[in-house]
């Protein structure tokens, strides 16, 4: 099955989610060729650069029939994605490869446990927002600042429980102490994680060694690493990948 050609779309407007996350909403006339049901799915930001073009990988938050809404975590070192969303205005087009598929939680099991910081927080909310109203468990989130806490729709069997981290990347054990205090409901459990790449490798390892968890019903992706832009966290992921 051949990959669908990337389309042009257009800035509609940007809106400042919390301090650290800005939304961009993208429309414009190639919206129909976008597939419906696309939330948390990714989508490949694509840039000019001297080597030809640079992609930069994120998440459909939201989708509307013609606009969809993307998620940037704002640092101070911003990378070409984040530096482009701040800089964005209405009128504005980008190339956009995809979308990819899309990861969502096993529902299947007695809980779940999503666990995730900024970068993760746009598919940890659609996971939430689609999850039976019945379901158990816990969401944790690592945050900036206070300030940078969203209301998120959820079932309310589900407790967040947000961990906040003023220098992301900085303490690859923020996420997993918090987890690690976690009441263990049973051991039929969902996992979804996903964070920063030293964090990843702490969860993944307290998982499958202490936890024993199923691998059908653990998801775990390091969407960064701290120090290295998408390209060098790719090299990474995939020799991590093969001594695995």
């Amino acid at each position: 099955m051949s990959r669908p050609q990337p389309r042009e779309l257009v800035v509609i407007n940007t809106t400042l989610v919390t301090p650290h996350m800005l939304r961009v909403t993208l429309g414009g006339e190639n919206m129909n060729t976008m597939p419906e049901n696309q939330e948390s799915g990714y989508v490949k930001l694509i840039f000019p650069s001297e080597s030809g073009r640079l992609m930069r990988t994120y998440t459909i938050r939201k989708q509307r029939a013609d606009e969809i809404d993307i998620d940037f975590m704002l640092h101070d070192d911003s990378g070409p994605a984040s530096s482009w969303a701040k800089n964005a205005k209405a009128g504005d087009r980008i190339l956009i490869g995809g979308p990819g598929p899309k990861k969502m939680i096993e529902e299947s099991a007695q809980w779940q446990l999503l666990i995730g910081d900024m970068t993760a927080l746009p598919a940890i909310s659609v996971n939430l927002e689609t999850l039976p109203a019945d379901a158990k468990g816990y969401a944790v989130i690592e945050v900036v600042s206070e300030a940078d806490i969203q209301t998120l729709k959820h079932p309310a069997g589900i407790e967040i429980k947000w961990v906040i981290n003023a220098h992301p990347g900085s303490n690859e054990q923020a996420l997993l102490e918090e987890v690690k205090a976690l009441e263990w409901l049973s051991d039929d459990v969902s996992i979804w994680a996903a964070c920063e790449f030293s964090s990843i490798k702490a969860l993944r390892r307290f998982f499958k060694e202490e936890k024993k968890v199923e691998k059908s019903n653990l998801y775990i992706s390091s969407y960064w690493k701290q120090g290295s832009n998408e390209d060098q966290h790719k090299a990474v992921k995939r020799a991590e990948a093969e001594v695995a």
